[in-house]
Order: C-alpha cells, then structure tokens, then sequence
C-alpha cells in the first residue's frame, strides 16, 4: 500500500493557478527550439514570462543569459537554476508541437524553463507565505559547457548577491511525478571535457593517392586506438566514456583531403581520471600522425571543461524531505552516480576560481517525464535524453516539475509543511499516478502523450 503523503507547504495548494502560462512557454519554446549560444527568442520568451510574474529581469548576463529576482523581503537567497539551448539535431517524436527547424529540446531543457516560470509565478502569488530572494536563472549553452562559466564570469554573484544555495532540476526517463536525489556515493554528474583534434595531411588526386597523405585513414586510425583508453588504459572498476562524435574531412569522393578534424568527448568519474584521459587522447593523436608521416603536427584544443557535480549533503537531504513530505516516499527514490555531464558544479565551489565565492551548497535532482501509457509500453525501454524520440508526457510531466521546484525552494525561503488536509488534497492532485490510465486532458483540452 502506497504511504500517504504528509502535508504540503500551502503554496503548493495553488500550483494549479500557473499551469496554464507554463504550458504555453512549454510549447513555444518546444517548437521553436535554439542551440547553444543562439538561444535569443528562448531568452525572450523566458524573461517576458519571468516580468510577468512580477521579477526583475536583466537579460544578457553571460551572453543570452537572463536573471529574474523576486524579491520579498529579509531572508535567504535561493536560486533556481535552467537552461535555454536545446541540441543540434532533428526531432522524430511525431508531436503535434514538434520542431521542425533542425534543433531539438532533446534533454527536458523546455521543460525546465517552464517548470522555472511556474514556480516563479507561483511564489510572486504566495508572497505572503514566505521570506527571503529567489533569484530565476535561465543559464544559455548548458549542453556545449559553457554558459555556466559565462555567466558567473559576467558578475552574476556579484551583481545578483550570493546565493545561499543553489538548485536545479534534470528531466529523466522516469514516471512523471517521481523525483531522484543521488546517493553521495558518486558524483551526480561526471566530469567532461569536449576537444577537436585536427589532422593535417597532403591533399591531392585520388587518382595518385601515393602522392598524398590521406588524412582520413589517419583519423580512422585514430578513432580505433582512442578505444583502447577506455578498454585497456582504464581499470576495469573505474568508469570512463570516450566518444568521437563527429570526424570532417573531404568535399569530393575523388579529392583526398588536406584535413581531418574530430570531435571528441570525454567523461570520467573525477578530474584525476579526466586528466589521465586527456593526456592518453593527445598521445594517441600525435602518435598517429607521426605514423602516417603527416606534413605537420596536429592541433588539439580543449573546446569545454566541467568538473563532477556532488549535490551538498545537509541541503540535500532538507530538500528530499521536502519531496518526501509532498509527494510521499513511494515517490522519491535514489539516483545512482552518472556519466551524465552538467557545467552546474561551476555554481559551487568548482567554481570559486570565476566567481570567488566559497561554500555555496548545491541540490540537483532529476525529475520523471513518462506518463502512465508510456511507461506501461515501454517494453524494449524508453527513449532516452538526448534520443530524437525523447518526448516527456508534458501533461503528466509539467506539474509536479513546478511542484518539486517550488518545494525545495520553500524549503530555504520558508516554510514548513502546515496545510491543512484541503491543501494537502489539492497538491496531490497535480502530482500525476505512476501508474493507471493512459494519458488524458487537460483544462485546455491539451494532450500530453507522445504516440
């Protein structure tokens, strides 16, 4: 038998109130999806929905970065971290809002601002049931790492205050209205660098291809020994990824090309293993190149850095009962260490170095965004993040991601769980089953499933 719930903060009695504008952001800015670094119309859309909910919104802090302060008094600083850039690539999930413009929110980021206006709107709403700042972040170029890093390089803390801790939320293939808080056994999200690797050859016909240096079948080369870092360089206990996502070379099949260029991308447990990796990356290229007699050395450059995210344990654990108390343990469960990257650490301590600040405390959790019908069907699994067909249920989904927000952020600026039974009843009711009837509608007739 499921346990029940304990009360909720009686703001969450009112989260109905701010469905309707959070799912019009939602399915904007799911349309009409922007990658990183030109994320301009999400931007605006985001800080027009920020202003009207009574926020001071600066734009363009860090580049397309925008800031909302809701300021309500004496108290704690808290602020609610999202992102605006969606991925370079074409969406396949057959919605009726799909995009059609060559980028996708294949990650949830749509559904993280929507979730981040909500809880927004709701707390300008209840002003009178909390204390302190909260501070809306909508953070540009999360998924190339590098607008977290922009913007605390802006001034953020400074111009916006220290912050007493600092949450986020992450979309996740689980049912909506779960929540996940990692365990403190690992880090919630791994260390990652991003690098190109560029090859020189000598280009020339292909007739003659003994008068060239084909670039090519160096980087080939290349892309089968970089597995061996990962097969034979790591300990078998140890856990890294290596992936070469991209490899341009060549315009003509009867051209051989003077260049090569690959993507690669590394993640890794901690820095240390990062490091040893990146230096088994370079050794290998080189190595390669000198074997092929290229013309000249190969440039490698370093396009983004994170370091492992680990959630701060006293904040986290207060905002676990915080999730526990709303939505009941049945609910909350464990999120295991991840390969996952985030520039989120950057908002901590990893980040002292940008933004001088010491010992501001992280919470990052994942939240479900499968409805009952998906979950049920998924026999052969669920699309993952990342996936064409990643299409989260935003009917089942939406709500309880404003809910969990708007929770732990209470928890910081506010209260305690006091509301009455009435309360307690209408919270739970926009926290969707985790099993049951397939998808249904909502006030707007709007339906959510992805099929």
């Amino acid at each position: 038998m499921a346990s029940p719930a304990l009360p909720a903060h009686p703001v969450l009695s009112r989260a109905g109130e701010v469905l309707r504008p959070a799912l019009t952001l939602y399915l904007d800015v799911h349309r009409h999806p922007e990658p990183s670094g030109r994320e301009s119309r999400t931007a605006a859309l985001f800080a027009e929905r920020l202003a009207a909910s009574g926020c001071d919104v600066t734009r363009d802090v860090g580049g397309h970065g925008v800031v909302g302060v809701l300021r309500n008094g004496e108290g704690p600083r808290v602020y609610l971290r999202a992102e605006l850039d969606a991925l370079p690539m074409d969406e396949r999930t057959g919605l009726a809002y799909a995009s059609a413009n060559g980028s996708m929110h294949a990650c949830g980021h749509d559904l993280h601002l929507a979730a981040a206006a909500g809880t927004a709107d709701l707390l300008s709403r209840t002003a009178d049931r909390w204390r302190g700042t909260a501070v809306v972040v909508g953070q540009p170029a999360e998924e190339t790492l590098t607008g977290a890093r922009a913007m605390l390089a802006d001034g953020l803390y400074e111009r916006f205050g220290r912050p007493d801790v600092v949450l986020a939320q992450h979309a996740a293939p689980l049912p909506s209205g779960m929540v996940a808080h990692g365990t403190g056994h690992g880090p919630v999200a791994a260390a990652s660098a991003a690098l190109t690797a560029v090859l020189h050859g000598r280009g020339g016909h292909a007739a003659t291809p003994h008068l060239t240096v084909d670039p090519v079948v160096t980087a080939a080369a290349v892309v089968t020994r970089l597995q061996t870092v990962v097969a034979r360089e790591t300990a078998p206990g140890d856990r890294l990824t290596l992936t070469v996502g991209t490899l341009h070379a060549g315009t003509a099949v009867n051209v051989v090309p003077d260049t090569a260029e690959l993507g690669i991308g590394i993640r890794a447990a901690d820095d240390a293993a990062l490091d040893r990796a990146l230096a088994a990356v370079e050794r290998i290229v080189r190595a390669e190149c000198a074997a092929s007699a290229c013309p000249r050395d190969p440039e490698l450059t370093v396009l983004s850095r994170s370091p492992a995210l680990w959630c701060h344990p006293e904040a986290t654990r207060t905002v676990r009962a915080a999730h526990t108390a709303l939505y009941g343990p049945e609910r909350v469960g464990d999120w295991p260490p991840s390969m996952a990257a985030e520039d989120f650490p950057l908002f901590g301590d990893a980040g002292a170095g940008i933004h001088a600040e010491a010992g501001i405390p992280l919470v990052y959790w994942m939240i479900g965004v499968m409805g009952p019908k998906q979950w049920a069907e998924a026999a052969t699994g669920l699309p993952p993040n990342h996936s064409p067909h990643f299409a989260p249920d935003i009917r089942t989904a939406l709500p309880p991601a404003i809910t969990a927000l708007t929770a732990a952020a209470l928890a910081r600026l506010g209260g305690t769980a006091e509301a009455g039974e009435g309360a307690r009843g209408r919270v739970r009711a926009v926290a969707p089953p985790l099993a049951g009837t397939g998808p249904g509608r909502d006030e707007e007739g709007f339906t959510g499933s992805s099929r």
